[in-house]
């Protein structure tokens, strides 16, 4: 394996607003047999998995947890560090005083969606190695930018599209890719979970251990509320993306990987906020059309990646579960269903997530298949003791082009017409309301650079 030059940065001063990085030349990760310290950003939900995947590994150990609720610090203490005899970390409220811990050599970014990039960026610059959480960004112009990062600094940098290290997804996307079910045309991204309403809930006082305007962030001030805070926050434009940018862009990602495209050149999007009078703003069912550029192809030169969100009564729309009641994961189970399909020439694909099937000829004849399951963490822990982005499934950039069908998605749906994108100059065409979309006012000191 051919080892990448290894920058090591430090901040000057406080890191996060306004870093100005030092540069520090080395030779490389620090040694063969040392492990490597992560802290972790967002320790509620899906933050204690990465938590406990990252303690699962032997070439790894959680030395630090941050969050702005210091509620969760006692549970999580017990749950994954006193209970197994492992060290108690140190503990952060605020993540600039993380990146300037110097015993911290990656982090794993587990905000809300709305943090996402401004905290990468920051640890870039700081000279750790990042993990983000899907979706890596909050805005198109926030996925560029993170982008720039990637490529400048040289650390580690792995997106959340935790799919990308299973050998299911990566035998799809080579047997798509290789022409055996022929020209595949279309791809659909199926994501259809039970939500009930979140009803609504008052403006009230801070709780107490909260940092909430640390919490805000980036966003716009807001009266706090409990469902505009934990989880529901995915349901509000300031912080989340809605179900096509929580779960959905999973989906997203297998689809456009699948498809073997990047931007779309036309994005046309229909849904509502159905059946329940809540606080949720964003839509509950939504469909959304991304038409792509296909040169090769026979007929029409196009692509068509189709993603679909459904919250209530709903069927299987064909994709496999052998028993969804023994295989109860996120994407699998008795109420939810969660995958892929895809159309060629010669057959089609169901996919979800541990097992792919074709299905051949008018006959619909069962044909090829595939599986299996990997470790996300424990790739990006290879791919730190490596020194080489390229062992990192789920590159930031394959990311940020899957969160970009997000954000049009979500933009087209939001101005409620169809729009034409430039995916060389990434704009919209004609469409000056649709491109002020593509990023956000931002709340000082919480600002992502123009210039990184």
């Amino acid at each position: 394996m051919n080892r990448r030059e290894f920058t090591r940065l430090t901040a000057a001063g406080t890191a996060g607003i306004g870093l100005s990085p030092t540069i520090i030349t080395g030779t490389g990760w620090k040694g063969a047999n040392d492990r490597v310290n992560i802290g972790v950003i967002g320790i509620r939900g899906q933050g204690e998995n990465h938590i406990a995947g990252y303690s699962a590994s032997e070439n790894a150990r959680v030395i630090a947890l941050c969050d702005v609720d210091a509620n969760l610090f006692p549970d999580r203490i017990r749950k994954h560090f006193t209970e197994k005899d492992l060290p108690k970390p140190k503990l952060y409220s605020d993540l600039r005083k993380l990146f300037e811990d110097k015993d911290v050599d990656a982090v794993s970014v587990v905000t809300p969606n709305h943090w996402h990039a401004l905290a990468s960026i920051w640890a870039i610059q700081a000279g750790k190695h990042v993990s983000v959480e899907k979706p890596c960004c909050h805005n198109f112009f926030e996925g560029r930018k993170l982008v720039e990062a990637a490529e400048k600094y040289t650390v580690i940098v792995q997106d959340g599209a935790e799919q990308r290290s299973n050998p299911c997804a990566q035998s799809m996307a080579d047997y798509l890719h290789s022409g055996k079910l022929g020209e595949v045309y279309m791809a659909k991204g199926l994501c259809y979970k039970w939500r009930d309403t979140i009803g609504k809930t008052p403006d009230e006082a801070v709780p107490p251990g909260v940092d909430y305007d640390l919490w805000l962030g980036p966003a716009p001030k807001r009266p706090f509320s409990k469902n505009r805070f934990h989880y529901n926050w995915h349901w509000n434009w300031d912080f989340g993306n809605g179900d096509m940018g929580n779960q959905g862009v999973h989906e997203m990602d297998i689809a456009r990987w699948g498809l073997n495209v990047t931007l779309p050149t036309k994005i046309s999007a229909t849904g509502g906020h159905f059946m329940f009078d809540d606080d949720q703003q964003t839509p509950n069912d939504l469909i959304t059309v991304f038409e792509f550029p296909n040169l090769s192809g026979g007929g029409d030169k196009k692509k068509i990646l189709q993603f679909e969100v459904r919250h209530w009564i709903t069927n299987r729309e064909g994709i496999r579960s052998d028993n969804p009641e023994i295989n109860n994961t996120y994407m699998v189970s008795a109420e939810n269903t969660v995958g892929n399909l895809f159309y060629g020439s010669k057959g089609y694909m169901t996919k979800n997530v541990n097992e792919w099937q074709t299905y051949f000829g008018k006959e619909r004849a069962d044909g090829d298949k595939g599986g299996g399951l990997g470790d996300h963490y424990l790739n990006f822990i290879e791919a730190i003791r490596a020194n080489d982005q390229k062992l990192a499934k789920g590159d930031i950039r394959d990311g940020f082009y899957s969160c970009a069908l997000v954000h049009l998605g979500n933009i087209s749906y939001r101005l409620g017409r169809t729009l034409e994108f430039d995916p060389d100059k990434m704009k919209f065409i004609n469409a000056p309301d649709a491109d002020a979309m593509l990023t956000r006012q931002y709340r000082e000191p919480f600002v992502i650079p123009e210039k990184i």
